[in-house]
């Protein structure tokens, strides 16, 4: 089944968006000091797939002066409880601004998840991804029978036309986030593949990168945020023969975002999405499992089409 990544990157494409327009939404004001907000996200998509998530922000004044580059400088630190229909996940994250256009973060996320069968096909949250006596691929796994976490760090650096020629046509917005993530589940020893939230089931225990590249317009009206997010994906760790089946390919995914402001504290973001994927040899190569697979050399990987998903966003302050 294909991963639900609302919650590894969702939103995979709207991350990026609400990090800066939240940053920008919610700066301290001086006089108080620490300021705080929480909100609530339901993410759904053509594929099989929802998540519901509440978070609680406070933003903190961080070595703020005058200098128009420092003036709003802040720790904003975000704790969010999330559920799909296969997993249940906390996630805490820190972001630190020390200039206008460079953000620092570091977050963690801890869950676990089960399985279920929906409308005849499985959906996996949790389990091993090993092979079958016939060579296909399998799930070995039950409810809540480990933990699966990750651990972050990355940096962003981002520009707004806006701060240069101020104006409320003039935000063209460019965002370049970069991380090293680390990856895991309890039960599983090194090189055991495992499944997370009905992803391919590829993820082994270990270090992975992720960045991603947005170009956007923000505008002062009903469609406030029109946007272009390339996103790149990568595994760090050494598994032997990976490069047989492009364990070692870097994976993109390509969106194009919609942000629309229904009320002040309600919008809806519209992503539609095409990502990379590798092309093998062997004509079943979708049941096999993946390890046995080979990389078609003359034509390792194409482009398809991946699913349109929806964002709803609601602030209570």
């Amino acid at each position: 089944m294909k991963r639900i990544a609302f919650s590894l990157l969702l939103i995979l494409s709207a991350q990026g968006l609400f990090a800066q327009e939240a940053a920008a939404q919610e700066q301290p004001d001086k006089s108080k000091g620490v300021s705080s907000s929480s909100g609530l996200t339901l993410q759904i998509s053509t594929l099989p797939e929802a998540k519901l998530g509440f978070t609680q922000r406070f933003v903190f004044p961080f070595l703020q002066n005058e200098n128009p580059l420092m003036a709003d400088n802040n720790i904003d630190l975000s704790l969010t409880g999330e559920v799909s229909p296969v997993s249940l996940n906390g996630i805490a994250e820190a972001v630190l601004t020390p200039i206008a256009f460079f953000q620092f973060s570091a977050g963690v996320r801890i869950g676990s998840g089960w399985n279920i069968n929906l409308f005849g096909g499985d959906i996996y949250g949790i389990g091993f991804n090993k092979p079958d006596g016939q060579g296909m691929g399998e799930n070995d796994g039950g409810a809540f029978d480990g933990l699966l976490w990750k651990a972050h760090a990355g940096g962003a650096i981002q520009f707004d036309l806006a701060a240069l020629f101020p104006g409320d046509w003039n935000h063209v917005v460019a965002r370049s986030y970069h991380e090293i993530n680390h990856r895991g589940y309890s039960r599983a020893q090194d090189g055991e593949s495992w499944f997370y939230e009905s992803d391919d089931g590829e993820n082994v225990n270990g270090f992975n990168y992720y960045g991603n590249y947005l170009i956007g317009y923000q505008m002062p009206i009903f469609l406030d945020t029109v946007a272009f997010l390339a996103e790149s994906d990568l595994y760090l760790y050494d598994t032997p023969g990976r490069a047989a089946w492009g364990d070692d390919k870097i994976r993109w995914t390509f969106s194009a975002v919609l942000n629309f402001s229904i009320i002040k504290k309600f919008g809806i973001t519209v992503i539609t999405q095409f990502r990379t994927r590798r092309n093998f040899n062997e004509p079943d190569s979708d049941s096999l499992y993946y390890r046995s697979r080979t990389l078609d050399a003359s034509d390792p990987q194409r482009l398809e089409f991946y699913r349109v998903a929806a964002v709803f966003s609601y602030r209570f302050k």
